[in-house]
């Protein structure tokens, strides 16, 4: 039995980058030579750009009697400020709840004994599930210093 044949994919990856390489320098090449031929054009057309300049020197002190135009400069731009919310001050008191979770009563954070025996009270009373279980709410530092100042001022 014969063996196969099989590519050796090194070779033929080396001779690639060779036609690569061989392709970019041609390339290279000709862009040098564009190079060239600009250089030869621009210093054939030197001398009516020199007349142009001189034309343009004319008007030039002409234009120095009036003031230059600046280019305007854009100032850099500022960072957006981002507005940040005002974080509201909470505080934990005992609400009474009935069985449908509306807040019957509350009472304030050291308060518990006092809410756990209310809710024993509504149990008894109502013969209906009452149970004791904390809440936030938010604390009104403005209106709390109003009512001081309020009650300060009636005395």
């Amino acid at each position: 039995m014969g063996r196969k044949r099989t590519q050796n994919y090194r070779e033929l990856r080396a001779d690639a980058e060779e036609e690569e390489v061989a392709k970019n320098e041609e390339e290279g090449d000709e862009d040098d030579d564009d190079d060239d031929d600009d250089e030869d054009e621009d210093d054939g057309e030197a001398a009516p750009e020199g007349a142009d300049a001189g034309e343009e020197g004319e008007e030039g002190e002409d234009d120095e009697g009036a003031p230059k135009k600046k280019k305007k400069v854009k100032p850099k731009a500022k960072p957006k400020r981002t507005r940040v919310a005002k974080v509201t001050r909470m505080r934990v008191v005992w609400g009474v709840f009935n069985n449908s979770n509306q807040m019957v009563a509350s009472y304030a954070y050291p308060k518990r004994d006092e809410a756990d025996a209310h809710a024993a009270r509504l149990i008894a009373d109502k013969k209906s599930t009452h149970f004791v279980q904390p809440v936030k709410e938010p604390i009104e530092e403005k209106e709390e210093k109003k009512d001081k100042e309020e009650k300060k001022k009636g005395k």
